[in-house]
């Protein structure tokens, strides 16, 4: 039986398409899906340009590419309409069992995400132009020059917060990012209010005192930026600060008091090893490039290599 294909070419209906788009995202499994509309980001553009000369990034250099495709989404599908962004929840039901033993962020539990998501998001591509006519695109999955929490922000999913993640009221901040970018008129939805207050939580709580000031993270002072993205010695200036962890770092998410709200995700490849949640503190210390491989076979952790994770053991160690 043939599909009944409304092309978008003949029949404007950005309402209908905008409800179809959101609804098989919820039956992918995302958590939550807002759409804002392709321009310029104009209030971004300053602050990414100022990020930058402050050295912010750090060894980061790819962060200094594409500094406009960066801020218009036009320049990476012609013709862009359509800016949709997507949550998908990654908070476990269960964590590291050893207290003393070196800490992996949650987001790197199970499967890397950049593939979970892609195929979820080519499913929902594939939908659109089943469904609605022949809609040109690009999906995102944090591997590309686009700043995804600005967007996801511009799509009423949440605030960028103190900590510079992006935070909603009923589920805090334990998820990931993507977007489809779009050659398709859509509805738009509007920006939420920012919901951090007074609070401090995640500037106090910070081992390196990378939230500089609010709202502003020193990427190159962050946890995460030396256990991943640092391919160099560690500096000695950092020893005693790292809180334990090896790879990532979650300490200005779990303080955080939205993300007491936050209910664990029902992906079943961001299900961790059996193994990994039982190591302890030993085992990390004396792992193997053997059991290295088999615990994270399809992890995000395979980006800092073996030598790379046990550099940062050994770290923690000194």
């Amino acid at each position: 039986m043939k599909k009944n294909i409304i092309h978008k070419n003949n029949t404007s209906n950005p309402s209908k398409w905008s409800k179809l788009i959101k609804a098989e995202a919820n039956r992918l499994g995302f958590m939550s899906c807002g759409i804002s509309k392709a321009v310029f980001l104009e209030e971004e553009a300053p602050r990414l340009e100022n990020w930058l000369k402050k050295n912010s990034h750090g060894k980061m250099s790819y962060m200094e590419n594409h500094f406009d495709k960066r801020l218009d989404p036009t320049l990476l599908v012609d013709d862009a309409k359509s800016v949709v962004s997507l949550l998908l929840n990654y908070f476990p039901s269960d964590t590291q069992k050893d207290p003393d033993a070196p800490k992996i962020s949650k987001y790197a539990y199970g499967q890397d995400y950049h593939h979970v998501i892609k195929t979820k998001l080519k499913t929902l591509h594939n939908y659109i132009t089943e469904t609605i006519g022949e809609v040109s695109g690009r999906a995102f999955v944090d591997s590309a020059p686009v700043l995804d929490k600005a967007w996801a922000a511009k799509s009423g999913l949440g605030w960028v917060g103190k900590n510079a993640n992006l935070i909603q009221k009923q589920s805090g901040s334990f998820f990931f990012i993507a977007e489809l970018i779009i050659d398709l008129e859509l509805e738009y939805d509007g920006i939420t209010t920012d919901h951090c207050g007074s609070c401090t939580a995640c500037i106090d709580a910070c081992p390196t005192q990378a939230i500089t000031n609010p709202y502003v993270v020193d990427g190159s002072k962050c946890i995460s930026y030396f256990t991943i993205e640092l391919k160099d010695n560690l500096p000695t200036t950092m020893q005693g600060k790292f809180d334990n962890w090896m790879f990532g770092c979650d300490v200005c998410q779990d303080v955080c008091p939205w993300n007491r709200f936050s209910k664990p995700h029902s992906e079943p490849l961001f299900n961790p090893n059996p193994d990994l949640l039982s190591m302890t503190k030993r085992d990390w210390e004396e792992i193997t490039q053997e059991v290295f491989s088999k615990v994270f076979q399809k992890s995000a952790v395979k980006r800092t290599k073996f030598a790379g994770l046990t550099r940062n053991i050994n770290f923690l160690k000194s």
